[in-house]
């Protein structure tokens, strides 16, 4: 994406060029659409929870913008010859059931016969031109909010290799299924300078990119970062997915890391995540006053994992 050359326009406040979660349209001087899409491969086995992660994953993008989700479209790869239709049914009613408690309307798709399932949504949003969150506000002395554990690459790929035990697999799907709509919600009612979600890149990729947009050094406190149980465990057996490596190497020369740091919890700083959490980059006089306010009101994994230290024009991480 980055080889194709940068449009311009009065009216685009938010285009590919910097990496962020989704296109930011002004249409009015009051409103402005917000426009995304995501869609992969299942993580578990259970086609409805597949679909609900899958959904929750997409509408994250118009959460992380500071945005309301409007309307959804369905995007399906399915096996229509292989495969029982049964399974697409429930893929698709997962989908709807996280449409629906975002408050959003499904208002059409598109599907292709595949050998290979995949599901995802195209999402618009909307929201008040001047309310528009990116990756690229971060301010020195800022504090990071993450509000989900990281772990969900791990635990898919034990999954697949039939390592995961039952209560492993519900907590992913707890996780991984949750919107981030109550979060998006209250970081409303402070001043926000940066956000993102956590997805492929993993806690640590993502990390850099506000790094990278916002021209600073950020620092991640790694025994503050909140891991799904089990996660840690299933690290230190090598149950790494592929992307995760690929996250460490893209990263390696702008990422500072102590050595004293166990090399599991590294890769899972780097874990590909699926529907993860938003990170929060906010004033340190409002950073505990939102953390309590997110866990009062059932954002429980809230937690702060690191600050924004100093200036830096390449933009680089430290992992302490």
């Amino acid at each position: 994406m980055m080889e194709l050359p940068v449009q311009k326009h009065s009216n685009l406040l938010v285009g590919y060029e910097t990496g962020d979660d989704a296109g930011v349209y002004k249409i009015t001087e009051d409103i402005a659409l917000i426009q995304t899409l995501d869609f992969f491969t299942p993580i578990v086995d259970d086609p409805y929870y597949f679909g609900q992660i899958a959904a929750a994953n997409a509408l994250s993008d118009v959460y992380a913008m500071g945005g309301r989700p409007l309307t959804a479209m369905n995007i399906v790869c399915f096996p229509s010859k292989e495969m029982s239709k049964n399974i697409l049914k429930k893929i698709l009613h997962g989908g709807l059931k996280k449409i629906q408690e975002a408050g959003a309307i499904l208002v059409g798709g598109h599907s292709v016969d595949d050998p290979e399932i995949k599901y995802g949504l195209s999402v618009t949003g909307i929201i008040h031109p001047k309310r528009v969150l990116t990756n690229a506000g971060a301010r020195v002395g800022d504090i990071l909010i993450l509000t989900k554990p990281i772990g969900t690459g791990v635990i898919a790929t034990a999954i697949k290799a039939n390592l995961a035990s039952d209560e492993v697999v519900k907590k992913l799907v707890e996780v991984a299924s949750t919107l981030n709509a109550k979060a998006a919600e209250i970081m409303q009612n402070f001043s926000i300078h940066a956000c993102t979600d956590v997805t492929g890149f993993g806690l640590a990729g993502h990390l850099l990119e506000m790094a990278r947009a916002s021209k600073k050094e950020i620092e991640i406190w790694a025994e503050s970062v909140p891991i799904i149980p089990q996660a840690l465990e299933y690290a230190s057996m090598g149950l790494i997915p592929a992307g995760s490596y690929a996250n460490k190497h893209f990263c390696e020369n702008l990422v500072e890391i102590n050595k004293n740091i166990p090399i599991a919890k590294i890769d899972l700083l780097f874990d590909a995540q699926t529907s993860g959490g938003l990170i929060i980059a906010l004033p340190e006089r409002q950073a505990n006053e939102c953390l309590h306010t997110l866990r009062d009101e059932g954002v429980n994994y809230a937690t702060i994992i690191g600050q924004v230290i100093k200036e830096n024009p390449s933009g680089r991480i430290k992992i302490t």
